[in-house]
């Protein structure tokens, strides 16, 4: 009552000096009326997606589960390794195929040692060192005179044009003096293999004419270094005991490493040498070898200590590359694949196998399935995705995958929701590939600390205070710099994802659907 009082006489004060008023003919809408507009367009969406977007969603949901029982089918060749153990199976010397007729001396092949580096100057001698024995020699000169460096430089300004690792080890290649050599084992900069390590495999080829390549298996420094190099050491865990061992021992054929390995210099010749059209060419140069003829052998029991990336950002450009080289490849040799005269079943193999299966079905239904369908079907009721599959399919993938190293079995789960995070990376990378985009030409060399060319306490400690004095140097002129625009688009788009999983869990948890709201929410 003292309100409108007060209200009245402001307006007849207002009316006294010359104001003058109109009825509004703005329309305010009352609540009811606006709680029946959102219920209208909840609705409207109802309708649309039942009638729009669920069959499609059930479409895809079916695709990827008929792709999850292939790629099941593939991966449960694990079981071959244990057989492989059983048995015994393994490539075998017998006696030493290198010794003279009369036995009085040994006839051993002349070997090329390549280590191609990229600004690792913390790995560039250790290597070398381990080839110092009394039947292999490598030899090194350092050069300290200032007119010699000036050389060196310009020589190196101009190798940068060779086109990455590839072009580097073309043009290694073409000096005079890899006529004299046989056989040429490429190592990386940080992998420290043992003094013996020639003898190991060399020795194989004898006697072996159509043998081209020996892959050695890798071992881990810093495998228990932190829960990333724990599931990464998952991966190629499978990599070593399933994905090149069992290939090696029934197939004769699997994707060289890069390194670690010991080529026949006439197998790259015959399939002509390295080449510089992707950023894989370790895979292109196999992949032609075979298609060539010749054959492979994984040395599971040789390892070679190295190191994995200890950070996400390191591991997740290494395995874009990976994944956009290997898909760019795909498009290159499928035309070479068809027209080989390889018999029908190693066709199949390398296109199904080694390139379809293993690098494209794989993220591609992981993407699809639990970054796409999963959430979509929270909002879609009509599109209802079998509670079976949320349950089995990560889980069952899972062990798969970790049955070759069951010492990782405690890690289960954190690696599958890894896994299908690290599945919209590969998924980016594996369309960068399909379609030719930017980033499936760019090498990125994976950072690495060094930990491998460690020899003894001291120089870690030594070399983990320069890492700290060089990190924050790097750390202060990041803070410096601005972000680039793709690295804050990659961040805001891993935000989205989440968010959106997070938001697709508080969903599941209102329709009361269990076992959606906790993979949801943890994965989010």
């Amino acid at each position: 009552g003292v309100l409108g009082s007060v209200s009245g006489h402001s307006h007849l004060r207002a009316h006294w000096n010359g104001w003058n008023f109109q009825k509004s003919n703005l329309y305010l809408p009352e609540s009811r009326e606006i709680r029946g507009w959102t219920h209208s367009a909840y609705l409207s969406w109802l309708s649309f997606g039942a009638n729009y977007i669920a069959y499609p969603i059930q479409v895809m949901s079916h695709i990827c589960v008929v792709l999850f029982l292939i790629q099941s089918a593939d991966r449960s060749s694990c079981a071959w390794c244990f057989w492989i153990k059983l048995k015994s199976i393994k490539p075998r010397i017998e006696g030493d195929p290198f010794k003279a007729d009369d036995g009085s001396e040994y006839e051993y092949p002349m070997v090329l040692v390549q280590i191609p580096m990229c600004n690792e100057r913390e790995f560039n001698t250790v290597v070398l060192n381990k080839f110092t024995s009394n039947r292999f020699q490598l030899f090194a000169n350092l050069i300290d005179d200032d007119s010699i460096q000036t050389l060196i430089k310009a020589e190196v300004s101009k190798w940068k044009q060779t086109g990455y690792k590839a072009g580097n080890l073309k043009s290694a290649m073409s000096y005079d003096y890899v006529k004299n050599r046989k056989f040429v084992a490429i190592f990386d900069a940080d992998f420290q293999p043992n003094p013996d390590f020639l003898k190991q495999t060399i020795l194989h080829f004898k006697g072996n004419p159509d043998l081209g390549l020996i892959q050695v298996r890798w071992s881990f420094v810093n495998k228990d270094e932190n829960l990333l190099t724990r599931l990464q050491y998952i991966n190629l865990c499978y990599h070593f005991e399933v994905e090149q061992q069992v290939n090696g021992v029934f197939l004769n054929f699997f994707g060289f490493n890069g390194t670690t390995g010991v080529w026949r210099i006439k197998a790259l010749e015959d399939s002509g040498g390295w080449l510089e059209r992707t950023t894989v060419e370790d895979m292109d140069i196999v992949v032609r070898a075979h298609l060539n003829g010749w054959k492979f052998i994984s040395l599971n029991d040789v390892k070679v200590l190295c190191e994995v990336p200890e950070s996400y950002e390191a591991y997740r450009k290494q395995q874009h590359r990976w994944h956009s080289g290997l898909i760019h490849l795909f498009r290159l040799c499928l035309p070479s694949i068809i027209t080989s005269k390889i018999s029908i079943w190693k066709k199949a193999n390398s296109i199904l196998l080694f390139f379809l299966l293993r690098k494209l079905i794989l993220p591609f239904y992981l993407f699809v399935l639990f970054c796409v369908v999963l959430p979509l079907t929270m909002f879609v009721p009509e599109a209802e995705l079998p509670a079976w599959v949320i349950r089995y399919v990560p889980i069952l993938m899972s062990f798969l995958n970790i049955f070759p190293g069951p010492k990782s079995f405690p890690f289960v789960v954190p690696y599958l929701l890894f896994e299908n995070t690290m599945s919209v990376t590969k998924f980016n990378a594996m369309i960068s590939g399909l379609f030719k985009l930017g980033s499936s030409y760019e090498w990125v060399v994976t950072k690495k600390t060094g930990r491998s060319s460690e020899s003894n306490l001291l120089d870690a400690a030594e070399k983990e205070t320069k890492n700290e004095m060089t990190n924050n140097k790097v750390k202060e002129q990041e803070k410096a710099a601005p972000p680039s625009i793709r690295k804050v688009i990659k961040i805001y788009k891993e935000l989205a994802l989440a968010l959106l999983r997070l938001t697709t869990a508080l969903r599941s948890l209102l329709t009361a659907q269990g076992i959606h709201f906790y993979f949801l929410l943890f994965q989010g």
